[in-house]
């Protein structure tokens, strides 16, 4: 009998952010991507460009978590970095296995907050209320466990 391998399901992750763990509804924007050289010798008689790898470019990453009260932690991060632009914190983001074990991690390098959102209010609305914090950040670097 053949072993049977399923897809590793993405609603079991854990988020720790500068050494502490932080609970989060959905983390986005794990993406990489390079650039490219258009280059084209000046004897080529294809006259056809050739593409060569260039700069690598991430995106930012989104968190969203719900609002706790006297949790204003995202809030003084993104208000400290406004001040403190040296303020760089390593994001490390970890896909669980059944028994809570690192399956795979993503290191976040050098992350700061570029854009913090209060949650949308609606009074007819039966919903958590959730905070968005999005990422900038100097590099992804993933691992398996």
């Amino acid at each position: 009998m053949a072993d049977t391998q399923w897809p590793i399901p993405k609603f079991h992750f854990s988020v720790e952010i500068g050494g502490t763990q932080v609970g989060f509804q959905e983390v986005s924007g794990l993406s990489m991507e390079t650039q490219f050289i258009e280059y084209r010798a000046g004897n080529d008689s294809t006259f056809l460009t050739q593409k060569i790898p260039g700069l690598k470019k991430n995106g930012n990453i989104t968190l969203k978590k719900g609002m706790f009260q006297g949790d204003e932690t995202f809030w003084h991060w993104w208000n400290d970095v406004q001040v403190n632009k040296e303020r760089r914190e390593t994001v490390i983001i970890n896909l669980l296995d059944e028994e809570g074990n690192p399956l795979f991690t993503w290191t976040i390098n050098n992350a700061f907050p570029i854009k913090f959102s209060a949650p949308d209010l609606k009074s007819d609305a039966n919903e958590v209320a959730i905070e968005t914090l999005e990422l900038a950040h100097e590099g992804i670097v993933q691992t398996l466990a």
